[in-house]
């Protein structure tokens, strides 16, 4: 799973929240605080597409974009690829299991169950 830089990870956010897919310019006006060029978004969203992140679709003269997985699903491959990175992954999961809230881990538990 390719890791993502700062800005990156902020358009992923705005096209995670988007109840549709976003043109450059919808994602370019969520993110207007951070007064973001139109070329830039593109060259982030391109990036986002060849990382296999993002899909776009023609809509007259402009694409729309929309994220390939959930913001839950892409942290569970995050998580993944960290435990397959893990020479221990016993290890890795009790270090884990041991740095969360006692609720979340009666989470894990139901959901193991």
């Amino acid at each position: 799973m390719p890791s993502l830089g700062e800005l990156e990870r902020a358009v992923m956010e705005t096209l995670w929240a988007a109840a549709a897919p976003l043109t450059a310019r919808d994602v370019q006006d969520a993110l207007a605080a951070r007064d973001l060029a139109t070329t830039t978004v593109l060259t982030v969203l391109g990036r986002l597409e060849r990382k296999g992140l993002v899909t776009r679709e023609r809509e007259g003269r402009a694409h729309r974009y929309h994220a390939v997985a959930s913001r839950e699903d892409h942290v569970a491959e995050l998580m993944r690829d960290a435990l397959d990175a893990a020479p221990d992954r016993g290890a890795v999961l009790a270090r884990f299991l041991g740095s969360i809230p006692e609720d979340e881990r009666a989470a894990l538990r139901d959901l193991l169950d």
